[in-house]
């Protein structure tokens, strides 16, 4: 077995070797810019983004022509909040959000309500899960817009997305959701989740960095967004800019692995977690945090309390895990998931996710049972 081990799948997962020999080409002989549409290089770009669109819609039950190529879900976020606020302020100035959102979305609020938008952060209860009464009773004539994560990244819970989005669209309001934890990893259909906007990533489920998606629907509701990128009229005049023709092939052929795997990948994994799960809840006063029902199968975040989750992950240098976000992981404040959810300070200072990936073997998980529990023991 080689170290160090790799437990942090939800800020990253590596490129599927069948994803990057499919990009290969595209960075030397099919080098072509997709929108010169005068010449073979340009046109074979053009068809191969075609085939990636078809194979992300595929994976999602959408239409091709309702996907934004973005360069990742921190921009098809960026561009499904503000280019909601900026088309529907006049019917509204009123956003829905939880408490237990990405940085991404939380933070494009916060900049939205210095433009006179006025937002709602629902609470969570202890398991992470929002109180779909809370919601109606947040909801006004002038909500424009509710967005809701699919799958929250440290915790792994998942929100009752089709109850939220039927909600939403009973008030005559758009829902967006966030799924960029949970694509590829469980079955999201747009179609029947009832969901207007959907932010993707491809790098969350082996693909590359620096491509992502923004799905918009077209019809019952009918969205329409206020561009934040001007120049030149690319992706229907939604986002400007000269396509990644490479990471959107990377990040189509990882859709069409995604949905023919993911299935096999979701038992062999929940099979790896439940057994890490187990043993180190074995050790006095170890719980989980969040849902233990309503969760994606390759997450846990677990607390140690008594044991600075810093002091406990420097004692396991050969294990990759991640005291909470990525986005945060280099700020020294308490997890704003964590807290949410009604966590003390302490044990949110002593809380570890564990986020595991296909790659992940049965080996590394002995490893790691062995090595975190000889680390607490010791710590206490």
């Amino acid at each position: 077995m080689k170290t160090p081990v790799y437990l942090d799948y939800n800020a990253t997962t590596p490129v599927d070797p069948r994803v990057l020999e499919t990009m290969l080409p595209y960075f030397t002989e099919k080098f072509g810019n997709a929108a010169s549409r005068t010449h073979a290089f340009g046109w074979i770009a053009d068809d191969t983004v075609k085939i990636a669109r078809l194979q992300i819609a595929n994976l999602i039950n959408c239409l091709d022509q309702e996907l934004v190529f973005t360069s990742g879900a921190t921009e098809a976020i960026n561009l499904a909040l503000k280019g909601v606020w900026e088309n529907y302020q006049t019917r509204g100035k009123h956003i829905i959000t939880v408490q237990t959102e990405h940085k991404a979305v939380l933070d494009t609020c916060k900049a939205l309500e210095k433009k006179g938008a006025e937002i709602t952060y629902l609470p969570v209860n202890r398991e992470g899960l929002i109180d779909l009464q809370d919601l109606k009773n947040a909801l006004t004539p002038q909500t424009i817009l509710v967005t809701v994560m699919f799958a929250n990244n440290e915790t792994g819970v998942i929100q009752p997305i089709r109850e939220i989005a039927d909600l939403t669209h009973a008030n005559n309001s758009i829902f967006m959701c966030d799924a960029t934890q949970a694509i590829g990893k469980v079955n999201i259909d747009v179609e029947e989740e009832h969901i207007d906007l959907m932010c993707m990533s491809a790098h969350k489920l082996y693909g590359p960095k620096g491509v992502g998606a923004l799905y918009v629907r077209r019809k019952n509701p009918r969205v329409t967004l206020f561009p934040q990128i001007d120049g030149g009229g690319h992706e229907r005049g939604l986002r400007s800019g000269t396509l990644n023709v490479t990471g959107i092939v990377g990040f189509g052929k990882a859709c069409e692995i995604a949905q023919a795997e993911m299935w096999d990948d979701a038992v062999r994994i929940s099979k790896l977690r439940t057994k890490l799960e187990q043993f180190l809840c074995d050790l006095p006063g170890i719980y989980i945090n969040g849902s233990t029902r309503h969760r994606l199968f390759n997450t846990t975040n677990i607390a140690f309390p008594g044991t600075r989750s810093e002091s406990l992950i420097s004692k396991i240098p050969n294990i990759a895990v991640a005291m909470g976000s990525a986005c945060t992981s280099a700020i020294a404040e308490p997890s704003h998931v964590l807290k949410a959810m009604g966590l003390s300070d302490e044990d949110t200072y002593s809380s570890v996710r564990f986020s595991l990936g296909k790659y992940t073997t049965l080996e590394e998980i002995d490893y790691v049972i062995e090595k975190v529990s000889a680390a607490v023991n010791e710590l206490k």
